[in-house]
């Protein structure tokens, strides 16, 4: 192992040293590079002491790692994939791995799954099946959902809501307080992406909203314009906070810290700011979007992964790498309150003793009897994403201009699909 691998064992304390990725317990050697987008700073503690573990329980293996801005390696990765590839990378799952496995850039590892190399990944094998074949493994996942201020809503005598009718009734009552109902940041423009998601999966149900993600219907159709008109209604009561898209979704998390906003869609990845910035977990709260129409309910729980690029040259220490970081104990611990603070994938891994990552867990289990979608980013082709979500975010600020949206959208469909 290089030197700086060696100084950051004590970066995250896994105990997971003596899991060796090969079943026969022998050490690796040679080489393994892999290139992260961890860069944020508890992932980065996370992917740091999974490489210092690995190479741990292989002393003979020389590991480079290289830790790239996340938003940066969006529009790296195809060149790095190109020429010199790593062994190992960072990516997300489902349609966000089209474009790199329809290019031949990522390793076909159907073998692992078959071979029985990733026990306990069976639920999720569909999130890394494009074309018949598995190109990755999955290390974490996490829910959406609506996190409140349980205090205000104590205070105004609400409780969580179950149907969008109640949900808007219980949005007056903020209203009526001085409050705006939700906080959003909707400066770079994927945070539209989950309203959108929950909206069109609550009025059409998860199966169509996926339908439309392939491009097989039509954006002017009228049970999207459907998902559009139930979403206006909360616009136009004047549920979201005023310019929304100046802000970033940490610096929108401020209206709810001040209780100027009572709520926020969004992902679990904001609860430790809300802890850091002084709230309790008796101030907030969680609970799953309310339902609109007789329709299965589909979540959004967006996955990430790692995956092999297939010009990598050391594939069988990456293919030991993969199995490692999909071993249940591993990700048990990768996903803990301390580390990433999210859900772990492996079906065997114990979910952290966490309020939130538990209804988390509860209600993707048990409760998302539609589908699990990965986000509006990673479902829709990347073309068709942006565009889509330059859209939304016209529609929150100016609903008016929906149907030339909508032109625009099923423009830009009929261009990406065709």
């Amino acid at each position: 192992m290089n030197s700086m691998l060696k100084a950051s064992v004590a970066a995250l304390a896994l105990g997971v040293a003596s899991t060796s990725a090969f079943a026969d317990g022998h050490a690796l050697s040679g080489d393994l590079r892999i290139v992260s987008d961890m860069s944020n700073p508890a992932p980065r503690a996370v992917m740091e002491g999974l490489v210092a573990d690995f190479g741990a329980a292989n002393p003979d293996l020389n590991i480079e790692l290289e830790i790239v801005d996340r938003e940066a390696w969006k529009t790296q990765i195809r060149n790095a994939l190109t020429a010199n590839a790593p062994d190992v990378v960072n990516w997300y799952a489902a349609n966000r791995m089209g474009p790199y496995v329809e290019a031949g850039l990522f390793e076909d590892v159907s073998d692992m799954y078959e071979d029985g190399s990733l026990p306990g990944l069976e639920a999720v094998k569909g999130a890394m099946t494009l074309d018949g074949a598995q190109w990755g493994v999955p290390y974490t996942y996490y829910q959406w959902g609506i996190y409140y201020r349980e205090d205000i809503f104590n205070e105004l005598g609400l409780t969580e809501p179950a149907t969008m009718d109640e949900e808007m009734a219980n949005c007056q009552v903020i209203i009526d307080s001085g409050r705006a109902c939700y906080a959003i940041g909707t400066k770079f423009l994927w945070t539209a992406g989950g309203w959108f998601d929950y909206m069109n999966m609550r009025t059409n149900g998860f199966d169509f909203h996926m339908e439309l993600a392939r491009g097989e219907v039509a954006w002017n159709d009228p049970r999207v314009l459907e998902t559009f008109a139930n979403w206006r209604a909360l616009i136009d009561m004047g549920a979201f906070i005023d310019d929304h898209q100046s802000y970033s979704w940490q610096e929108a998390l401020q209206p709810m810290l001040d209780g100027e906003a009572t709520a926020y869609l969004i992902g679990n990845f904001a609860v430790p700011h809300l802890r850091e910035a002084g709230l309790t977990d008796d101030q907030i709260d969680f609970y799953q979007f309310p339902t609109i129409a007789d329709v299965p309910q589909g979540e959004d729980a967006p996955t990430d992964t790692f995956h092999i690029p297939s010009n990598a040259t050391n594939k069988d220490n990456a293919r030991a790498f993969l199995a490692f970081v999909a071993s249940a104990d591993v990700q048990t611990e990768i996903n803990a309150g301390a580390a990433l603070g999210q859900l772990p994938v492996n079906a065997g891994s114990s979910v952290d003793a966490d309020e939130f990552l538990e209804q988390g867990f509860e209600m993707l289990s048990t409760n998302a009897q539609g589908g699990v979608a990965q986000f509006f980013d990673r479902d829709f082709p990347a073309e068709m994403a942006s565009a889509g979500m330059e859209g939304l975010q016209e529609f929150m600020v100016f609903p008016d201009n929906l149907d030339d949206i909508i032109e625009r959208l099923e423009e830009t469909r009929q261009r990406v699909y065709e």
